[in-house]
């Protein structure tokens, strides 16, 4: 690990006090509060993956990772959003220089939002598109100057139609939508556009950001970007319900150790379910804390190989993270069940986190259901489904 790494996630962990403070807060509001944002920008975190031309730090996977791990044991609404902020830098210094100038040349502070899903139609026109609709599921959009929206641009043939376009904040309206039972604290709203222009270099094609096709790749020099872009920037979901499992076992572990059964007077840790449970769990979220591990280091020595990732690698990738969300989710699915009713307060934070490692297997990129078919199909040599 590089002394850079180190001293990041050291930053990270000097911070993670005050941010767990505001995890209620963060319920409440709906939203990241500007504190916590303002914590992690003064930690590095956000320049994890931004070239060195403009002061970011360059990490490998293996290295940023166990940020984002720990910040979801304190939040992981925070750790949700810090970890799309991040990783969506990675994705833009594979775009045109001319945008990555626009973004951090003045500010390398400048912080890019997202609704990735390619569902509106672009309009063409002279140098670029006309872009309008609703963008639905915008974490931490609240704290974005840029966002980078997924279309369909009608110019292109499959599978170029694919594409994504960046726009500033002042094209866009944020709707207040986000009200839901799991990780309300990341404020993912709508976001609305009306006509927004986006000229050619502010957007690259899904396909050519995935295979080294795209109009900025080699336009910095670090092995990290001689990479695809979605497993960088799918790598926090995962380490956010990871986190959040591993939380929940020391919440569990702190109350059994004082936990009277009401109707017997008995003390939880003279039964043994209370302790197998809690073995249980640790099982569970530690298989996947290594599994999703072996993913990051082999993504690294991927990108310091020199060659683009095979199929099957791309394949194993995509699909690995949502197993270690359902190896997750299994672990706090264990604890909860043992909590009593008690653990089920709103004030409870057990309760609050059980939601939240469950919407992180909710989410398009993270639907389990969608994976494993992906992959079994990858496996029995059949054609990629491309409604998948």
């Amino acid at each position: 690990m590089t002394e850079k790494s180190s001293d990041l996630r050291e930053r990270v962990r000097a911070v993670l006090a005050p941010i767990a403070a505001n995890a209620a807060r963060a319920e409440e509001e709906r939203r990241i509060p500007d504190e916590n944002i303002a914590l992690l920008k003064e930690t590095g975190l956000f320049r994890a993956f931004m070239p060195r031309r403009y002061g970011g730090l360059e990490l490998r996977i293996e290295e940023y990772g166990p940020c984002i791990v720990d910040i979801s044991g304190a939040c992981s609404a925070t750790g949700w959003v810090a970890g799309l902020l991040a990783q969506h830098v990675h994705a833009l210094a594979l775009f045109p220089r001319e945008l990555q100038d626009e973004l951090w040349a003045d500010d390398n502070d400048t912080l890019v939002g997202s609704s990735v899903a390619p569902i509106n139609v672009a309009e063409p026109a002279d140098g670029g598109v006309h872009l309008s609709g609703r963008f639905g599921f915008s974490s931490g959009c609240d704290h974005a100057q840029w966002y980078v929206l997924g279309f369909r641009h009608p110019g292109h043939k499959p599978p170029l139609e694919r594409h994504y376009g960046v726009v500033p904040r002042s094209a866009v309206k944020i709707v207040d939508d986000w009200d839901t039972l799991g990780m309300r604290g990341t404020g993912s709203k709508s976001l609305l556009l009306d006509r927004a222009f986006i000229p050619d270099h502010r957007m690259e094609a899904i396909f050519a950001l995935n295979s080294g096709q795209s109009k900025g790749f080699g336009s910095n020099e670090s092995p990290i970007y001689h990479a695809a872009f979605v497993p960088h920037f799918s790598i926090g979901f995962a380490a956010v319900a990871i986190g959040a499992a591993r939380r929940m076992g020391d919440v569990y572990a702190e109350k059994i150790k004082t936990r009277i059964k009401a109707y017997t007077g008995a003390a939880a840790t003279a039964r043994a379910p209370a302790s197998m449970r809690l073995g249980r769990a640790a099982h569970a979220t530690g298989a996947a804390r290594a599994f999703l591990e072996k993913d990051w280091r082999a993504i690294d020595t991927r990108c310091f190989s020199g060659e683009m990732p095979s199929v099957d690698e791309l394949m194993r990738w995509r699909t690995n993270h949502g197993f270690c969300i359902q190896l997750a989710i299994d672990a706090a699915d264990t604890l909860m069940n043992g909590s009593g009713a008690g653990a089920w307060f709103a004030t409870s934070e057990m309760q609050m986190l059980w939601r939240n490692v469950h919407m992180c297997g909710a989410h398009a990129g993270t639907d389990y259901d969608t994976l494993s078919e992906i992959y079994g199909r990858h496996l029995l040599g059949l054609e990629l489904d491309p409604t998948l």
